[in-house]
């Protein structure tokens, strides 16, 4: 398992009608595989752009493209500048 952090660049004229769908999107997923996803922003904007991001945490290798099929169904890109970008991270022990 897997934490999954999907980050992208939204204009601040989209902000608001971009909050429904992500936030949809997230609802979705939750019903259908049960992981709670949360959406978080950077606090700053720069030149009119926010960073938004989504976490996922303990996801299997399987729910990024699921995720990316919802995000293309609920129409995000059209709203976004630029790609979504995923990063994933893993728990590690001390030894």
């Amino acid at each position: 398992m897997v934490d999954l952090y999907v980050y992208y660049k939204v204009p601040q004229a989209n902000a608001a009608r971009l909050e429904p769908p992500v936030r949809a999107l997230l609802a979705r997923l939750a019903a259908d595989t049960g992981i709670s996803g949360q959406l978080k922003r950077r606090p700053e904007s720069k030149d009119g752009v926010q960073t938004w991001m989504e976490v996922f945490p303990g996801v299997d290798a399987s729910f990024s493209a699921l995720l990316e099929s919802y995000a293309r169904e609920a129409g995000i890109a059209g709203l976004i500048d630029g790609p979504r970008r995923a990063e994933v991270f893993v728990e590690f022990t001390c030894a």
